[in-house]
């Protein structure tokens, strides 16, 4: 079984010129729209919006929150309200939380126009890393496929207005990732949830990755998803310190072979099928299927 490649560094040309975008079109909206994946809220959350956003007012959407822990998204949007940002969460795929959205977008409609003889209606630019979602939020928004949607990231491309069902007037950009992830963890948390594309990485060593860190935080929905007994720790190697890491990444790998075994992806010669494990547990951690998990707290 290859090595991961846990130092991701992945920033093609459009990504460049959608942090251009952002910047010449900020001064023509009243209000930025930042959506994160729910499950990693740091990981998806991308420090380049920070920068050129600087304080124009801003609304947080947690989107998937139909995938993450229902309390701990409790506490991501409070956390985010505490940073003095409107928060809220959202199943763009279900149509939920928009309600709440919609109330909240006309009371900063009204807000901004207290001060305007002409009263116009609320022009806003939404932003995520790719795969967050947003085509997904602008169909559901303007009622209508504006948008190309696909598991993906990077199928929607180009500066495009759209208008909201209420009137209010939306703009699009394109997914935007960073030059380089200072913490390879916030790498590994976006292909964990589909955000850079599966092509450019190793699919074993990504697998064995998420393995580690589902055994870690979520032990029992591995367990029943997979119908196992028991799970195998770091704790069940290690003699010393100097082992630690090699342990942590032997004990995930008995794990995915107790799930090669239990699901039968089985090679010629009873050789464990590596590859089709990793894929499966990455589609299904994906798609919510082992459970509903958020992988970063807000405490």
């Amino acid at each position: 079984m290859n090595e991961n490649k846990t130092n991701i560094n992945w920033y093609p040309g459009h990504m460049k010129k959608t942090r251009e975008l952002i910047q010449q079109n900020l001064k023509l909206v009243d209000l930025v729209i930042e959506m994160l994946d729910a499950r990693i809220p740091v990981s998806s959350r991308n420090p380049v919006i920070n920068e050129i956003t600087g304080s124009k007012r801003r609304v947080i959407v947690l989107n998937k929150s139909d995938l993450a822990d229902a309390e701990s998204t409790k506490n991501w949007i409070r956390y985010f309200r505490d940073e003095g940002h409107e928060a809220l969460k959202l199943n763009c795929n279900k149509g939920l939380g928009f309600r709440e959205l919609y109330s909240a977008l006309e009371k900063i409609q009204d807000e901004v126009n207290s001060d305007r003889t002409l009263k116009k209606p609320l022009r806003m630019m939404v932003v995520g890393v790719p795969n967050v979602g947003k085509s997904s939020f602008i169909n559901r928004m303007t009622g209508r496929k504006s948008a190309k949607t696909g598991d993906k990231p990077g199928v929607t491309r180009g500066k495009q207005w759209l208008t909201v069902e209420n009137g209010m007037q939306l703009l699009d950009t394109p997914g935007i990732l960073w030059p380089k992830f200072e913490d390879p963890k916030t790498g590994l948390y976006l292909a964990f949830c589909g955000s850079i594309r599966d092509e450019i990485l190793d699919i074993e060593g990504l697998g064995l990755e998420l393995m580690k860190v589902l055994s870690d935080q979520y032990p029992d929905l591995l367990m029943a998803r997979y119908k196992l007994d028991e799970l195998c720790y770091p704790g069940d190697y290690s003699e010393s310190l100097e082992r630690e890491a090699e342990d942590e990444r032997e004990a995930a790998l008995a794990n995915m072979e107790s799930i090669a075994i239990k699901r039968g992806f089985i090679l010629p010669g009873r050789r464990i099928n590596y590859t089709r494990t990793s894929e499966t547990v990455l589609d299904e951690f994906r798609a919510g299927t082992i459970g509903r998990m958020t992988l970063e707290k807000a405490d």
